[in-house]
């Protein structure tokens, strides 16, 4: 009989997102063998039921967001009248969370925790300590996406069982480019000279762009910014006061036919997030299989651990400028050491980050957490899915 697995998500493609990219990826992989449902937040005030492929989508009506977190009134009753085998609550979720503390419409509850919840100031001794510490001690499973994550997180340690599953993309996309895409990425490009560094990402304050730009002032070359944010008026303006404009070129948003393209077509990514929201970094791993190192930050969460220094790329402190520069430099001026940190990224990517062995593992451990909860912790040890449970 096939399961009916039910994802509670704060957003659902074509939403942006790291999260929200593994997330589709997760459904779509499951699809054929269960029933698939996820319930998310709209980006606009009404509900919508669609089917996404073989994934039943509900996006309940938001109206607006507070402190990025949407406005979602009806979603606790679209999850609450779903009846399902099990429910994966993609945490930090407050509404969705909410909701399933006070009722969980599935008989097993599996949390994959994406990072911790830093703000708004206040969320952490009030959310954080009563529902998310309640839901993570009931849970069957409390899945992270690296060791490091695991060890790091406080709130993590509250759950009766972790494994580790770590993020994967379709690898095979970022090494074979279309060249009509690599044509069209190289034409956007050609505004800034190379060397070129490319930062992908949203353009919010835990990104660390501010301290991007003061690096690059330090260095040659060139920077492309993909993404889109609230911060994106006031990074023109340092931009523009730096007198950084002939070497700086947001892009703005990018197609996702489009994006393996701008990986091939720049030198190095950089990641230089200040703060521990940024708790992986799924465009570590699009740079390392598209075979371009990456320069990021020393954060406590799984950041390091995906690219591991002088392996994929370089790691610096976080918020420091001065060894954001240097870093930069080193890989920009240097081909060979860039094509040597790029050769050992496109391997590590190969080893740990497929699409494939993420959805394989996730889906062993939802199998064993429906079918036989009885003998879960036996169940988990046997799936090789980097499993501990907390003393």
């Amino acid at each position: 009989m096939r399961p009916t697995v039910m994802h509670a998500a704060k957003l659902y493609p074509p939403a942006g997102g790291g999260m929200e990219t593994v997330l589709r990826d997760l459904c779509d992989g499951t699809s054929l063998d269960w029933n698939v449902r996820v319930i998310a937040a709209h980006d606009r005030g009404e509900t919508v039921r669609e089917r996404c492929g073989d994934v039943d989508v509900v996006r309940a009506a938001a109206f607006g967001q507070a402190a990025s977190v949407p406005l979602c009134p009806t979603l606790p009753l679209e999850l609450w009248q779903h009846r399902a085998d099990c429910v994966v609550l993609h945490e930090p979720n407050p509404v969705a969370g909410t909701a399933l503390f006070l009722r969980t419409p599935a008989p097993r509850l599996v949390i994959w925790h994406h990072s911790d919840l830093v703000r708004p100031f206040w969320a952490p001794a009030t959310y954080g300590r009563v529902v998310q510490r309640a839901l993570y001690r009931r849970a069957d499973c409390v899945i992270v996406s690296s060791p490091a994550l695991a060890a790091a997180s406080a709130l993590v340690g509250h759950a009766r069982r972790v494994a580790v599953i770590p993020f994967g993309v379709d690898l095979d996309r970022y090494e074979q480019v279309e060249p009509e895409s690599q044509a069209r990425a190289e034409q956007t490009l050609s505004a800034v000279p190379g060397p070129r560094a490319l930062f992908v990402g949203r353009l919010v304050y835990y990104k660390g762009l501010n301290v991007l730009l003061d690096a690059l002032s330090r260095c040659e070359g060139s920077l492309v910014i993909v993404g889109e944010g609230p911060l994106e008026a006031s990074l023109r303006t340092i931009v523009s006061k730096k007198g950084l404009s002939k070497r700086v070129l947001f892009a703005g948003r990018v197609s996702d036919a489009d994006l393996p393209a701008f990986y091939k077509a720049c030198d190095v990514l950089v990641l230089p997030s200040v703060a521990r929201t940024e708790a992986f970094g799924v465009v570590q791993i699009e740079a390392m299989a598209a075979g371009r190192p990456v320069i990021s930050t020393n954060l406590p969460t799984g950041v390091p651990w995906v690219n591991q220094n002088g392996v994929s790329g370089l790691v610096v402190p976080p918020g420091d400028q001065v060894a954001l520069g240097e870093a930069l430099r080193r890989v920009l001026d240097d081909a060979s050491f860039r094509r040597r940190l790029g050769e050992g990224a496109r391997r590590r990517a190969r080893v740990m980050f497929s699409r494939e062995r993420m959805v394989a593992t996730f889906k062993a451990v939802i199998e064993a957490v429906v079918r036989s909860p009885e003998r879960l912790d036996e169940s988990l040890s046997r799936l090789g899915a980097d499993v501990r449970v907390p003393v």
